[in-house]
């Protein structure tokens, strides 16, 4: 299997403007993944996601300031840990 990008997260800084901003401005539908914490969209085989940027950076183990945290996560899901292991 070829690596490629499936799930690009987006930390913002409020959730809920930012949710109505991808609904109204763009008329992107959220997944029925999505709830009050996380919003998911499905863009042309990409899940693009709207997480708040402190559990963003939380997760990625740094500070929510943007000096060495982007706000921004990218990830390659595999059907297996073996997958993994051997893309790695």
């Amino acid at each position: 299997m070829k690596p490629r990008i499936s799930i690009i997260t987006l930390g913002v800084k409020n959730l809920q403007v930012s949710r109505a901003f991808y609904a109204n401005a763009l008329g992107w539908e959220e997944t029925k993944d999505s709830d009050e914490k996380i919003v998911f969209y499905y863009q042309q085989g990409i899940v693009f996601g709207l997480y708040p940027i402190n559990k963003l950076a939380e997760d990625a183990g740094l500070p929510p300031e943007r000096k060495g945290f982007s706000g921004i996560s990218l990830a390659i899901n595999l059907e297996s840990k073996e997958a993994v292991d051997q893309l790695y």
